[in-house]
């Protein structure tokens, strides 16, 4: 719900190019008209990538809900790095991107 944050302005843009986002934070209700979750677990139906925006020390927790609720994808953020997280992640199945903005490179191709 904060428009400053880096967060904000990416699941906006993911939204306005039709795909569907789910936030998942504790401190929300509603995100850019959809219903917010208090965790991974919590999201009714299949997801299939988990965009991280949490500090690099949070990211192996997220990485757990991730592989439990069976995602396809981890994606972590620009700034966001932990190659032990990202090494459980592919171990799991799951395909990782790392230190990247999935808005910027949807950008690049064109969407």
């Amino acid at each position: 719900s904060k428009p400053h944050r880096a967060s904000f302005g990416v699941a906006e843009h993911l939204q306005s190019a039709g795909y569907r986002i789910v936030p998942v934070n504790p401190n929300e209700a509603m995100v850019l008209g959809e219903k917010a979750y208090t965790r991974l677990e919590d999201v009714p139906g299949k997801i299939d990538i988990v965009d991280i925006f949490r500090r690099p020390e949070y990211v192996p927790d997220v990485v757990e809900a991730a592989i439990r609720i069976g995602a396809g994808a981890v994606w972590m953020q620009l700034g966001v790095v932990n190659a032990q997280a990202a090494a459980r992640a592919r171990s799991a199945g799951l395909f990782v991107v790392m230190d990247r903005c999935i808005s910027q490179e949807l950008f690049k191709r064109g969407r």
